[in-house]
C-alpha cells in the first residue's frame, strides 16, 4: 500500500506555514456575533417598549429586518407614500399591510426595517439605537393611525 495521497484530495490550506485557516474567535464567544446579529438585537430592543405599550394592537404584526430596500421607486419621486419612513429619498423602514401572497395564502401585517441605510447613517451603537427607536415609532404610529408624538412625546417631527 502506498503512502501517497490521491491527487484529487486537497490538503487543508496552510499558506506560508502559519497553520490552517479558521475562525479567530470560537462561536460561543460574545464577540463572535456578526453585525447583522447585533443589528437584529438592537431592533428587538427598540421595538420591545412599543410592543409592550400597544400589545393588543400589535399582536398580529410581524417585525422583519431586510438588508436593503427592495422597492421599485421612481427616481424622480419627491414624496414617498406614508407607509415608508425615509431619510430624504432613502427608505429606512416600511409598513406592509396584511394581504394575500402569490399563492393565495393570507399574510400578516409587517414592519420592515432596512439595515444598511440605518447603519450608513450612524457611527455608534447609541446613534443606531436612537435612529431605530425613531423609525419604529414612526412605523407603529403609521400602522395605528396615530400621531408619533402620542406614542413618544419627544418625537422629532
Amino acid at each position: 500500500m502506498s503512502s501517497t495521497r490521491p491527487s484529487h484530495v486537497q490538503p487543508a490550506r496552510n499558506r506560508h506555514g502559519r497553520g490552517v485557516r479558521g475562525p479567530i474567535l470560537p462561536v460561543g464567544v460574545p464577540r463572535y456575533r456578526t453585525r447583522a446579529n447585533a443589528f437584529d438585537q438592537l431592533v428587538i430592543d427598540a421595538y420591545a417598549p412599543l410592543h409592550n405599550q400597544y400589545f393588543s394592537e400589535l399582536a398580529g404584526v410581524d417585525l422583519a429586518v431586510d438588508t436593503i430596500p427592495r422597492m421599485r421607486l421612481s427616481p424622480d419621486m419627491t414624496v414617498l407614500p406614508d407607509e415608508i419612513i425615509a431619510d430624504g429619498p432613502v427608505p429606512l423602514g416600511r409598513v406592509l399591510q396584511a394581504g394575500v401572497d402569490r399563492q393565495g395564502n393570507p399574510t400578516r401585517a409587517r414592519f420592515v426595517v432596512f439595515r444598511m441605510p440605518i447603519e450608513h447613517r450612524t457611527s455608534t451603537t447609541q446613534e443606531r439605537s436612537e435612529l431605530l427607536t425613531w423609525v419604529l415609532t414612526a412605523l407603529v404610529a403609521n400602522y395605528l393611525n396615530l400621531d408619533p408624538r402620542t406614542i413618544s412625546p419627544d418625537f422629532p417631527w
